[in-house]
């Protein structure tokens, strides 16, 4: 990770930058690694890859649930297998294999999650995928990584190449989402980055919802309130010291493209419970019910997740303690 250079992947999706730029770049250095996709190779921009390394890549088509067992069996003699499959697919689908050929039989698989959150707009609700984290952080031995950017989803896929057991990363948002990562960072699974030091506020972030963050942050600051900016990218194992961090802030909040019911923001909640003494927890996310389809930034604004209501909803709690 040393010698990465992050910008060079500013501007392109999380799996464009994966799967059409690291990894055909890098590919010699994991000689074990197999890529099976179920019918995402082109959504995936794994057509370079495949064309380099044709030996290293099967296609199952639409059949999610024979994506992970055959991965699992392949990781059973030894391969690195990374399974890429739409998101909703990939884990409510497939929930069984991975609950029980990864997590308890503790298979090395990396589940790659495409066009998680609402990225598919007009396919509707039975695409969005706002349960995920949710339930990955449910299997025991399964660690879970939520990436900013297509830089940060880069850094992600390194470390989870080099974790020991499963590993499920979450991709969010697409080319046009803002870029968080300018530079190379150290990225430590389970140690979240600090973007922003602020005495008021603590907002706690994941996935594409970061970028949008970093804006109302600037907001709030024309208003006079400074927020200390956290982006979670490993939801599991969860970092427990940046929210006791957090204890003399006013107000702590959590954002995420994700139901508020068994996200981030319910990892932060344990948190609290378990401790006491901390400020009031404002949860913004999906406020657990289906949405009505359109444009990405459409759906965004329907659960109050642009930028601007980001920052109002955060104002309004902050006045109203």
């Amino acid at each position: 990770m040393a010698n990465m250079n992050v910008q060079q992947y500013a501007g392109s999706g999380q799996a464009a930058a994966i799967f059409g730029m690291y990894l055909p770049d890098h590919i010699e250095e994991y000689p074990n690694v197999q890529v099976l996709s179920a019918d995402m190779s082109v959504a995936a921009s794994l057509d370079r890859f495949i064309y380099q390394s044709p030996e290293k890549f099967t296609e199952l088509g639409i059949a999610e649930q024979n994506l992970v067992g055959i991965s699992a069996g392949m990781a059973s003699e030894g391969y690195t297998c990374v399974a890429v499959a739409q998101a909703a697919f990939i884990t409510m689908r497939a929930y069984e294999m991975d609950r029980q050929y990864l997590g308890y039989m503790q298979n090395k698989v990396i589940l790659v999650g495409l066009n998680s959150g609402f990225y598919l707009q007009y396919f509707g609700n039975t695409h969005y995928c706002i349960e995920d984290l949710a339930i990955m952080r449910q299997i025991p031995g399964m660690t879970v990584l939520s990436p900013a950017d297509a830089g940060e989803a880069v850094m992600a896929f390194e470390a989870a190449l080099n974790c020991p057991g499963p590993v499920y990363i979450r991709l969010t948002g697409g080319s046009q989402a803002p870029t968080v990562y300018h530079e190379t960072c150290p990225f430590t699974i389970g140690k979240n980055n600090i973007l922003r030091e602020g005495q008021d506020v603590c907002l706690f972030t994941t996935g594409a919802c970061t970028g949008y963050s970093i804006q109302a942050a600037e907001i709030l600051s024309q208003q006079g309130i400074e927020t200390r900016l956290v982006d979670v990218h490993s939801l599991k194992p969860f970092d427990t010291e940046s929210v006791r961090e957090a204890k003399n802030c006013k107000l702590i909040i959590s954002a995420e493209e994700h139901n508020i019911v068994g996200g981030l923001g319910t990892a932060i909640a344990d948190v609290l419970a378990e401790e006491g003494g901390y400020p009031p927890l404002l949860k913004l996310g999906v406020k657990d019910r289906f949405s009505k389809p359109g444009d990405y930034d459409y759906v965004m604004h329907q659960h109050r997740l642009s930028p601007e209501l980001i920052a109002e909803d955060i104002k309004n709690k902050l006045q109203s303690l």
